[in-house]
């Protein structure tokens, strides 16, 4: 692998968890297929505080702040090398300062286009096919945009970093935009995998990065189905007050992760080893830990297998 001091004009994505976990899926998605590995970890103490301790066995454990890290792929065409930044939190303050310093970090590395991806929230319905919408840095940008028939925003808010940086990143002279997929607002907070494929394949379309989208595609068919399912037995009980229906797969929220059986741990395992020597298996054990809802507690673990290139 080449001196990764020396990249060939690098583009940023930057992703954080929001409405339909359309941008981190995406992120996720993108490092995955495209085997990237661990660069730099942004140092986070400045930007979060502390909010809560965990409780194991009635002791009090050491908390840990939300970790922001930067994955790079680097381009064996040598056209333009990928960094992705997986942030696990937006900071809840100083996010513009927040944004300035990764700015300046990514003019380091040579970065002069930077993307984010988000969610629109409309009225559609899950059976529907996803639109991309879209705003940008610069002309040359917007023209890639319509080329590729993305809806372009003509007056909108992007709200959070993924609008923020792009404003910082205009400041600094720098080219890109923000990728929104489209997701129903009845269902805006449930992942929606669907916007997260149309985002990547407008993504890959405009990076002229071929991608195997396999895993995405199944993904996306489950969740259409069920939350289709799932609308029209809302939409049939209307009229019944006691009727009471809730998807198959609602989140939970407020609860303990589930204790895992000896057959999943055993399965979370041996994907585990597999995606070790198979980095492009990583999305199949990141559905599988969102299956089973305990991503959340094997996520540094998750990452760390992007630690150094295969």
């Amino acid at each position: 692998m080449r001196d990764e001091s020396q990249l060939n004009d690098p583009w940023l994505i930057a992703a954080w968890p929001g409405m339909g976990a359309v941008a981190i899926s995406a992120g996720f998605y993108l490092m995955a297929k495209l085997g990237m590995h661990l660069l730099a970890e942004f140092p986070a103490r400045e930007f979060f505080d502390l909010e809560c301790v965990n409780v194991k066995h009635g002791l009090i454990l050491t908390g840990s702040l939300p970790r922001s890290r930067l994955f790079l792929w680097q381009d064996p065409r040598k056209h333009h090398d990928l960094i992705v930044f997986i942030g696990e939190a937006q900071p809840p303050a100083k996010g513009t300062a927040f944004c300035t310093k990764l700015i300046g970090h990514a003019h380091q590395l040579g970065i002069q286009r930077v993307f984010t991806f988000a969610a629109m929230a409309t009225q559609m319905r899950p059976e529907h096919q996803a639109r991309v919408f879209g705003a940008a840095i610069d002309r040359a940008t917007l023209n890639d945009f319509r080329n590729l028939d993305v809806h372009v925003l003509e007056e909108a808010q992007i709200n959070g970093l993924n609008g923020v940086l792009l404003g910082v990143a205009a400041d600094s002279g720098m080219k890109g935009g923000c990728l929104l997929g489209e997701i129903p607002h009845v269902f805006s907070q449930f992942p929606s995998p669907k916007a997260a494929l149309s985002v990547l394949k407008t993504f890959c379309t405009l990076a002229d990065i071929t991608l195997d989208f396999t895993e995405l595609q199944t993904q996306a068919r489950q969740v259409e189905k069920g939350l289709e399912e799932f609308l029209q037995r809302l939409e049939n009980s209307v009229g019944t007050p006691d009727a009471q229906v809730a998807p198959a797969d609602a989140p939970e929220t407020d609860k303990v992760a589930p204790r895992l059986s000896a057959h999943d741990q055993q399965r979370l395992e041996d994907l585990f080893a597999i995606v070790c020597k198979d980095r492009s298996r990583a999305y199949e054990l990141k559905q599988e830990l969102d299956r089973l809802k305990v991503f959340p507690a094997y996520e540094d673990r998750f990452l760390d297998l992007f630690k150094e290139p295969i």
